[in-house]
């Protein structure tokens, strides 16, 4: 799975990214045509403690999967948009079952 990583008015550390990636990965347990993955993760500019917000677009075949959380850090922000992303997948895999 391809897996693209941005990160917007700041530069993610090393530890970040690669936490990131390793999440992400897990969803090819749930779903193994996943295609790729893009990963944004973005500082918001205001005084809340949480302005971190993390958005996890999916590529599956036939369309793509959102997922776009925020949280006091860009951990705690992923591990909900992903758990977020494994509920889309398996509505999707219903879906394409016909159940």
């Amino acid at each position: 799975m391809d897996i693209k990583i941005c990160s917007v008015h700041f530069d993610a550390d090393k530890k970040l990214l690669d936490f990131i990636d390793k999440k992400v990965n897990k969803l090819v347990k749930f779903y193994e045509d996943i295609i790729g993955a893009e990963v944004t993760l973005r500082l918001e500019n205001s005084q809340d403690l949480e302005n971190k917000v993390t958005e996890i677009r999916l590529l599956v075949p036939g369309y793509d999967l959102f997922a776009k959380k925020q949280s006091k850090s860009f951990e705690e922000a992923t591990d909900i948009a992903i758990e977020a992303l494994r509920q889309q997948i398996v509505k999707h895999k219903e879906k394409l079952r016909g159940v």
